[in-house]
């Protein structure tokens, strides 16, 4: 009983403390993102993707699947730990404990992936926007489960969107 009562309070903080800090973890369906991925924007050895909010890693482990190098941001410290695990032995993926309102994307970074909920859409896109510009460069953005105003859209399929995300005009 000890035991049960310990792991269902651990689950309601991971899933608590994820939803406080942001969306809540949802784990992402492989073949969803193998669509995603093929339908939308096909990755290939020079792309380098970074997934916000990387949870268990399957986006990254998909990506790397493709030949990209895959960058994680993940803010909850257990998903991170399951995410490395999971991912080991595949250096291609790299998974950050970071909160991405505080980091920078990585310079090279050609493809963002998003899973966001509709109270933190807007400044995301903007701080995406000023990513963009703070690099110099435009890149392409896979939304999960929403729409991002202000953004030019290239594609849909299924619940994923491929936007172009360019750098805010000066």
């Amino acid at each position: 009983m000890f035991w049960l009562i310990t792991g269902l309070s651990a689950i309601a903080i991971i899933v608590g403390f994820s939803a406080f800090t942001g969306a809540p973890y949802l784990p992402s369906h492989r073949r969803d993102v193998a669509r995603a991925f093929d339908e939308l924007y096909p990755l290939s050895s020079s792309d380098v993707l970074l997934d916000i909010g990387s949870g268990d890693g399957v986006v990254l482990r998909q990506a790397s699947k493709r030949g990209a190098r895959a960058i994680g941001y993940e803010i909850h410290p257990l998903l991170v730990l399951i995410s490395r695990w999971l991912s080991r032995g595949d250096s291609r993926v790299s998974v950050r404990l970071a909160n991405f309102w505080r980091t920078d994307l990585p310079s090279d970074t050609t493809v963002v992936y998003l899973f966001g909920d509709s109270r933190d859409i807007n400044r995301m896109v903007i701080y995406l926007q000023q990513q963009a510009s703070r690099m110099g460069h435009s890149f392409k953005l896979i939304s999960y489960g929403f729409q991002a105003s202000g953004c030019e859209k290239i594609k849909s399929a299924g619940a994923h969107t491929l936007y172009r995300i360019n750098p805010l005009h000066k």
